[in-house]
């Protein structure tokens, strides 16, 4: 299959840090011209662009939580480049709350939660669907999580929002087609710091009681996002799990 990129522009959100900056370099690395979107990681992501082989990448603020922000970076985007190839909805955010603490999880996280990982992925495809219909033969990966299917996660409001992506991806394919493939990616537990407290000695131990025993890192879940765009050329709605087979068990 084809893997060079050379001809194709892609714009990752939360492409400053963890699994989107990991799939900022692999789609650099594979001849695409990226920009790397970022809400506060300006230093991040600037740092990050220098270190990319190739020319014409570039970076651009969004914040999921404002549709502003987000249609003025797609403005900003449709005034330097004709089309867009590749959306990656990488961004999003959690924090850790026991299942059982429903009082914990109090209308004002939730609607945090909900806004800025269902809400802001849905307007940032929303205003960047024309760009990305100019493309002609585009793909959108949105990042989900074996919570979505599980129901184990970091609260239930991720577990939720999670659901919503899948659910969300799946609508969304059947009505971009032809132009636009619609697609998640969905891992398990990642070497990340995006969950507070999850270090690399508690994902070791995870990982044994999964049957592959490996530990997720960013990596894995960039080569699944790359899977995507350019050797699933003929699928849409699907998802990739990519968690050791823990979600077997």
């Amino acid at each position: 299959m084809e893997n060079n990129l050379s001809e194709k522009i892609a714009f990752v959100t939360g492409g400053s840090n963890g699994i989107g900056a990991a799939t900022v370099r692999a789609l650099a690395s594979a001849g695409a011209q990226v920009i790397i979107g970022y809400n506060t990681g300006k230093d991040r992501a600037e740092t990050l662009l220098s270190e990319l082989p190739g020319d014409g990448h570039s970076i651009q603020q969004l914040t999921l939580e404002d549709g502003a922000s987000v249609k003025q970076a797609a403005e900003t985007v449709g005034a330097n480049h004709s089309k867009l190839d590749i959306l990656v909805n990488s961004a999003g955010f959690t924090k850790p709350i026991p299942h059982d603490d429903l009082d914990a999880l109090d209308d004002e996280f939730m609607d945090k939660m909900l806004i800025a990982n269902v809400r802001g992925p849905f307007s940032v495809i929303r205003e960047f669907r024309s760009l990305l219909k100019a493309g002609g033969d585009s793909v959108i990966v949105n990042l989900s999580s074996v919570s979505g299917f599980t129901g184990s996660g970091s609260s239930i409001a991720y577990v939720a929002c999670k659901a919503a992506i899948d659910t969300m991806s799946l609508a969304l394919a059947r009505v971009l087609g032809p132009e636009i493939r619609v697609n998640c990616v969905s891992p398990g537990a990642v070497a990340t710091d995006f969950v507070a407290g999850r270090d690399r000695e508690k994902l070791e131990k995870l990982s044994k009681k999964s049957p592959l025993q490996k530990v997720v890192d960013p990596e894995d879940v960039a080569d699944a996002i790359m899977a995507c765009v350019t050797h699933l050329r003929s699928t849409t709605g699907a998802r990739i799990i990519v968690d050791s087979g823990k979600f077997l068990k």
